[in-house]
Order: C-alpha cells, then sequence, then structure tokens
C-alpha cells in the first residue's frame, strides 16, 4: 500500500492486525513481478500504444511476405492492411456501441452499411450521369449528412417495433430486415420505380458509380489521372515516384488512410465521451439489468431507440468511408450478411464493450484473419516446386506435406473459414472475454475496484 501523504510503500495490514512481508512480492512471497511483466502490464493500460504496437507488429509480417518484391510490394501491402484495419475497426465501433454497451443483439450491419452508403451515392450523382443511374447532383458533404440521417431513420423504424423483443429475437428481425435492404436495392424494379417517381435510381443489381474520392483532388487535377497539382508535386517529388520511388497511386491510397485515422479518432472519442456521460450509464444499466434500469425510472424504450439510431448512422458513415471510396458499390456480394459476422468477429477478438479492443480487433481481424492468410499463401505457394494435388483426398493419401502445402496455399480462400474458426473457438477457450474484455467499462459513475482495496480502512 503507497501512504498518500509521503508517497512511500508501507507494508499492507494482514486480518490479525500485522503486516505483509512480501508488499511488492507474488502471494507465496515469491519474487517480485518481472520487467517483462510490468513493461507488458502498463502497455496494456496505454490504448495509443496498445494500437501503434498492433500496427508495427502488422508492417513487420507485411515487410516480411513482400521485402523481396520491392519497396512498392511492401508499401502496397501495408496500404491494404491499414485500410482494412481501419475500416472494419468504424464498424467495430458502431457495433460495439449497440452490443457492447446496451447489450443489442443486432446483426444488420451490412443494411445499415448499404442504406448510408447507397444514400450517399444518389444525393452525390449528377442528374444526367454520362452512365449509371442519375442522382440529385448535391455536394458530397450534403450526401454524407444524408446517408447518415436516412440510416438512423431506418434503424427508427426497425427500432419501434423489434427493440421490445430480446437476444436471439432481435437478431432474426435485425437479420431480416437488412436482406430485406439488400434485395430492395438489387431489384430492379426497384430502381425502375425511383427513377419514375423522383427521377433517381440505384442502378439495381449493375451496382452503383461512386462520386470521385475527393482525397485524389488533392494529389490530382481531375481526381483521377493526368497532371498533378501543387501539393502532388511536392508529395510525389518526396515519397512518390520521383523521390522514394513509391509508386504514385500507392502515395494517394495512404492519403486516403489519414483521413479514415482521423475518422477512427473521432468515432472513439464520441463513444468513449458517450460511455461515460449519464446517457452511457443508462446504456450499460440496460445491458445488466433491463428490468432493474426500468423500475428505477429509466425509460427503457426511449433509451434504446436512441441509442439504436445513433449506431446505425455510425453504421451508414463507416459503409460510406469504406464502399464510398471504391468506385463502384453492388449490393451483392458487397452487403451479404457475411460482412456482418466479419465486424462480430473483430468485436469479439477485441473484447465486447471495449472501444480500444474494438479497434484492434478491426486491425487484427483485417490483418491476421482476413488478408493476411490469403497473402501469407500466395508467398509460400511461390516458393513451393511442387503440382497441386487435385482434392484435399489426394493431398492426404499423398502422405506429402510439401504436396498438402501446395493444394492448401492454392485453396487459401475455403481453408480460411476453418482457420477462422479454429481462432474463435481458442478465443472463447482461452479469452472468452477477448483481449482486452477485462477492460470493459462499469456501469458505475466511479471505479469501484479502487473502494474495495482500501474499503477495510475508510470504516
Amino acid at each position: 500500500m503507497t501512504d498518500r501523504e509521503t508517497g512511500a510503500n508501507t507494508p499492507d495490514p494482514t486480518p490479525d492486525g500485522g503486516t505483509d512481508p512480501t508488499p511488492d512480492g507474488d502471494e507465496d512471497g515469491g519474487e517480485p513481478e518481472s520487467a517483462t511483466g510490468a513493461v507488458i502490464d502498463a502497455l496494456r493500460e496505454n490504448d495509443l500504444g496498445l494500437v501503434i504496437t498492433t500496427l508495427l507488429l502488422v508492417y513487420a509480417g507485411a515487410t516480411l511476405l513482400t521485402f523481396t518484391d520491392g519497396l512498392n510490394s511492401v508499401f502496397g501491402l501495408m496500404r491494404t492492411l491499414t485500410f482494412l484495419g481501419l475500416v472494419y475497426a468504424l464498424s467495430a465501433l458502431a457495433l460495439n456501441l449497440h452490443w457492447g454497451y446496451t447489450g443489442l443483439f443486432n446483426i444488420g450491419v451490412a443494411g445499415f452499411m448499404a442504406v448510408g452508403v447507397y444514400t450517399m451515392g444518389i444525393v452525390v450523382r449528377s442528374p444526367d450521369p454520362a452512365f449509371g443511374p442519375p442522382g440529385f447532383g448535391l455536394p458530397l458533404p450534403v450526401g454524407i449528412i444524408a446517408g447518415m440521417a436516412a440510416a438512423a431513420l431506418i434503424g427508427l423504424l426497425a427500432a419501434l417495433p423489434a427493440l421490445r423483443l430480446k437476444a436471439d429475437y432481435l437478431a432474426i428481425v435485425t437479420l431480416g430486415l437488412s436482406e430485406i435492404i439488400r434485395l430492395t436495392l438489387q431489384s430492379s424494379a426497384f430502381d425502375t420505380f425511383l427513377r419514375d417517381t423522383i427521377g433517381v435510381g440505384t442502378g439495381g443489381g449493375r451496382g452503383m458509380g461512386m462520386p470521385s474520392n475527393p482525397v485524389r483532388e488533392l494529389f490530382l487535377v481531375d481526381g483521377r489521372a493526368g497532371d498533378p497539382t501543387a501539393f502532388g508535386e511536392l508529395v510525389f517529388g518526396t515519397v512518390g515516384e520521383g523521390g522514394l520511388g513509391i509508386a504514385n497511386n500507392i502515395v494517394v491510397g495512404w492519403g486516403y488512410v489519414l483521413v479514415l485515422a482521423v475518422f477512427l479518432v473521432g468515432f472513439y472519442v464520441l463513444l468513449e465521451r458517450l460511455g461515460h456521460s449519464p446517457f452511457g450509464r443508462n446504456l450499460k444499466a440496460i445491458r445488466e439489468d433491463e428490468l432493474v434500469a426500468d423500475s428505477l425510472g429509466k425509460n427503457v424504450d426511449l433509451i434504446k431507440i436512441k441509442v439504436f439510431m445513433i449506431g446505425c448512422a455510425l453504421m451508414g458513415l463507416a459503409g460510406i468511408l469504406w464502399f464510398g471510396s471504391q468506385g463502384n458499390v453492388s449490393p451483392t456480394p458487397q452487403f451479404m450478411p457475411l460482412l456482418t459476422f466479419y465486424v462480430f468477429v473483430a468485436v469479439i477478438i477485441g473484447g465486447s464493450g471495449s472501444n480500444t479492443g474494438s479497434v484492434i480487433g478491426g486491425i487484427v481481424f483485417a490483418a491476421v484473419l482476413f488478408e493476411g492468410p490469403r497473402r501469407a499463401g500466395s508467398a509460400v505457394r511461390g516458393i513451393i516446386d511442387a503440382p497441386t494435388p487435385q482434392s484435399f483426398a489426394d493431398a492426404v493419401v499423398s502422405l506429402d506435406p510439401v504436396a498438402f502445402l501446395a493444394f492448401a496455399t492454392d485453396n487459401v480462400a475455403p481453408l480460411q473459414f476453418i482457420f477462422l474458426g479454429l481462432v474463435l473457438i481458442l478465443i472463447m477457450h482461452r479469452r472468452p472475454d477477448g483481449l482486452l474484455g477485462d477492460r470493459i467499462e462499469t456501469a458505475s459513475a466511479v471505479d469501484l475496484s479502487e473502494r474495495s482495496r482500501g474499503g477495510d480502512h475508510d470504516e
């Protein structure tokens, strides 16, 4: 125990009034905690340090996979892994507000993301485009706000009848709503109806072209190709093909990654403020015991509707930042239920209820479970000099490890789901609360753990 006035370490009292002779040791009077353990514990309490360390480990792995292919391959893979990690982290934070904070089992994430990005596209696209469905031709910021508002409105319509349901029933309703949204956007009849009534369209199954990424306009005159701007000339001459030799398109991609990082910080700060506000404490009270929260006079239904709308708006924004930057969106396969599953996996890895865990979970999922196996399989296959067996049975019967490895690296996509399942089983067995699940914010405004350690002296 530390003397609050002098700052000196004093032995902790024992139940019989004596003192603990080993205050800094373990329970058996062993050696003090190792320096490595102290560093790990300190790192776990530093959120920014955790995220940066995770990214550095990802970059180290990317370098090992591509360093023989040149600088462009290394920085290109780093950019791809960072982009995927950030967009999954954004989606996981939005889901964490529903599932981690409030206990709402929403598995319609993909649908709300689709509403956000399609609404943005309809609002921003030209009324008389050269190809594709027409839009309203409004500025991009208006389209982003409209996309978030539309996702929140759909969330409200879903919340009114659905939030009276519990657990599995809410999950079924949100999954069904997500599929209704996807199939509606894919319908050519719906596209025709919009064109005939308000003069805009969705493109049906062909999808919709997205407006030019504004970040590109910082580097290139027309946002897509052509002469670089003054800023583009400066950057390209410093780190691009005129400087370090990194391809200009990779440099532009890193520019958008920085924009995503800014939005990620905004998401994180918003959820932290919500979590430590009276509204956030109501959310966590509902998560722990909805009946008790209701008996204490809280309007549980209204609170759940509010948080559901906020979370859906954030999901819509995450969809805009993710798919709105890809040039074209289509309902299938981009907004299949598998996308929602991936976002849930990211939250599970990091720990439900932990915002930092959601960020780290998104990065780890994207780098280790989603993109990593494909890149690693391609790299390994490039150094294997062996024919690929025709089937899994042939690979096993051959009893040749090299042949089996050749089959595995040529079939990473289906085997990836097996690997993902094994990782989830391992997490559920070893760390069921996720990597940072033990750091879930309590529903109390006061950290009761500090009081519990000093409770015997307060009497």
